[in-house]
């Protein structure tokens, strides 16, 4: 009888994990005490889902900052909600509470998120909104009404300013010509501080010939609020489809962004619905032609097209932006971008669009002249990257964290995403255009930065360690390893375009030390005596540093530190960095163990939304999917960036996968498969 339970639920375990589709993740019982909302966005708006019919969460722009709230730094904004609507029927408010059978599903493969509903006796609602990939700052929200009886439709569009902006004016206009008319709803406000003014407009795209379409009604309803609305009979059967296309922009993205936002909708409006729904579908077809296919791991599969279609979520070509921990899902760690983004998010992007992370060392090459003063108000020489950086490069983090001014390794990590940039691109024109400056500040700031106690005594003091329970430590491996790394791209660089090596950087970098107890293992830093760690940090001097390449070295230090790791408040990214390092030593099991340890219990209802810790209510984590899709690219998939470009090392598959499939990977596109 045992043996006969263990097989029904075998099956029944097999039956689930094959009910997984790779591309829809779907909600059929959606709780709103316990939901996380799953973000549509483009790179540069971001949209949150809600469980309410027709609301959305968030609305979240990119570069869009202002100084309030908490740390007295800056701060990203909530923009205006212009997908918020309403519906009645029969003069009766549609709500949460008089619905049944609400379904939500976000399709990641055409980045489209629809939420389903019956109303009564009445009705089955549709709408599904998008982020349009080819227009970086609109909207569309496209609905469906079937008509089970004859009813009366009164559908609004409410534009609502968010409680921190200020100076809220409203505009509704109406452009009359003879083959269209078009019904704008504005509204623009101030930032806090007034910094920034913020603008939104959207407006209906009927189906009906021009003629006979509704009629729009402009309502004003207070300061802060206004809305236009329009009323339709339907008949017992029929279906009824209409859309709202909107815009929101700033001034950090235009100088005229009010007369831009709505500018972008009468476009938005003249394309039509399926003209931006095909331009936008095919642009997230390009994007998907970069891609990893699990064979035998359907759950797998479909989470880690999550994680990629969050990272392509959260990025964009020809921008010089860089993704927050959080990309565009809210306001988490106020948007602000950290070495998350240049050693966790970015390798991915960089090994599967480098167009896309071109943008993101963009961000810091343009950012570079502050970091040099950051340098000089620290006493050092070159460039110091900031923690944590928003609109202006210059240090965001609260002053009560002492990440700020000590974790001193994030400079490094920006050094070493311009060298894989080039060693990825083979571009040498950017090399000396905006490697080099990077690359050559960012190594004299370590020849200012250590301590000359002595051959292989150039100390490195006083850091936060990039485990960050580690504060004010010496010698901390990571930075030091990074240090190291730094340097000797920097001399590489000065080499490929001939330029003369600075004698110092190749002095300075055989001269930093890297601690070990008497065992063998890397020490965390000089007074490590086996402590819980947050993060990883000597395992990471193994990939992504290359600075240990010894097999039995690597063991060691897996071995030890994996321990080190408490069950809870520790990010997703720990364990990718396991798993990576486990599948190039050939254990399979121990790499699959540590990839699933490194996100299942982040996940959050009902989208498996990754948290950043386990048991976390802070979704989503782009960190850790970065981390996530690295173990997948570089570890079970054993890509490797090399100063000449991608190559592949040996690696392990789990067991249970049958093979990997690496598409469209660096410039060339090129696929790799492992079996």
């Amino acid at each position: 009888m045992k043996s006969l339970s263990v097989f029904i639920l075998v099956l029944w375990s097999i039956s689930f994990s094959y009910a997984q589709d790779k591309w829809l993740i779907k909600a059929d019982k959606i709780d709103p005490a316990n939901y996380y909302g799953i973000t549509v966005a483009n790179g540069m708006i971001g949209i949150v889902s809600s469980p309410e019919p027709f609301k959305v969460k968030n609305v979240v722009l990119a570069g869009a900052y202002d100084l309030y709230g908490r740390g007295r730094v800056s701060n990203f904004l909530n923009s205006f909600n212009l997908l918020n609507m309403y519906m009645e029927i029969d003069g009766k408010r549609i709500e949460a509470k008089n619905i049944t059978n609400f379904k939500q599903e976000l399709d990641m493969q055409k980045a489209v998120f629809t939420t389903t509903f019956d109303y009564g006796d009445k009705a089955t609602i549709k709408y599904s909104y998008y982020s349009l990939r080819q227009l970086p700052f609109t909207v569309l929200m496209d609905i469906s009404i079937i008509a089970k009886k004859a009813i009366s439709v009164t559908a609004a569009s409410i534009m609502e300013a968010p409680d921190a902006l200020k100076d809220v004016q409203n505009y509704y206009n109406e452009i009359d010509r003879p083959h269209v008319t078009i019904s704008l709803l504005t509204s623009t406000a101030k930032s806090p501080t007034g910094k920034l003014q913020l603008c939104a407009s959207n407006t209906f795209l009927f189906n009906e010939d021009h003629g006979f379409e509704p009629r729009v009604i402009h309502e004003m309803w207070d300061n802060n609020m206004h809305l236009m609305k329009f009323s339709k009979q339907l008949k017992l059967g029929q279906t009824y489809n209409y859309a709202l296309a909107g815009s929101s922009i700033t001034s950090a993205h235009d100088a005229d962004p009010l007369n831009q936002a709505e500018r972008l909708t009468v476009f938005a409006k003249l394309e039509g619905r399926d003209r931006l729904i095909k331009f936008h579908t095919q642009a997230w077809e390009d994007l998907w032609k970069s891609d990893i296919q699990i064979e035998g791991d359907p759950q797998a599969q479909q989470d880690v097209h999550s994680m990629l279609y969050h990272l392509y979520s959260f990025s964009r070509e020809g921008t010089a932006y860089s993704p927050s921990p959080m990309g565009l899902s809210g306001l988490g760690y106020n948007g602000h971008v950290f070495w998350d983004s240049d050693l966790w998010m970015y390798p991915a992007m960089l090994v599967l669009h480098p167009e896309i992370a071109k943008s993101i060392i963009e961000y810091r090459y343009q950012r570079l002249n502050v970091a040099k003063q950051n340098a000089f108000a620290h006493g050092y020489k070159g460039a110091m990257f900031p923690w944590e950086s928003a609109e202006t490069g210059v240090e965001e983090t609260p002053v009560w964290a002492l990440s700020g001014p000590f974790e001193h390794h994030i400079t490094a990590c920006v050094g070493l995403a311009a060298w894989n940039y080039y060693c990825v691109t083979q571009d040498k024109n950017w090399l000396l255009e905006k490697g080099w400056p990077i690359l050559s500040a960012t190594a004299d700031f370590w020849i200012s930065r250590v301590e000359r106690n002595g051959p292989g005594h150039y100390d490195i003091k006083d850091v936060v360690a990039s485990d960050e329970w580690a504060e004010n430590v010496d010698n901390d491996a990571f930075t030091n390893a990074a240090a190291i790394a730094n340097l000797q791209s920097a001399i590489s660089t000065a080499k490929i375009l001939g330029f003369k090596v600075n004698d110092d950087w190749e002095v300075v970098a055989q001269n930093i030390p890297i601690s070990k107890f008497n065992d063998g293992v890397i020490k965390e830093f000089d007074s490590y005596k086996g402590e819980g760690i947050k993060q990883a940090d000597v395992n990471l001097l193994a990939y992504p540093l290359k600075n240990i390449t010894d097999e039995n070295q690597i063991k060691k230090d897996l071995s030890f530190y994996e321990t080190r790791v408490p069950n809870e408040g520790t990010p997703a990214m720990t364990q990718g960095i396991f798993a990576l390092l486990y599948a190039r030593l050939g254990n399979g099991e121990k790499a699959y163990h540590f990839f699933k340890d490194a996100y299942e219990p982040n996940l959050n209802p009902p989208f498996r939304v990754i948290a950043e810790t386990k048991g976390g209510t802070n979704p989503y984590f782009a960190t850790g999917a970065g981390g996530i899709i690295q173990s997948l690219l570089m570890g079970f998939g054993g890509l490797d960036i090399t100063p000449q470009g991608i190559s592949q090392v040996k690696s392990k598959l789990p067991a249970n996968w049958k093979s990997l499939t690496i598409t469209g990977v660096g410039p060339d596109k090129k696929s790799f498969t492992i079996k």
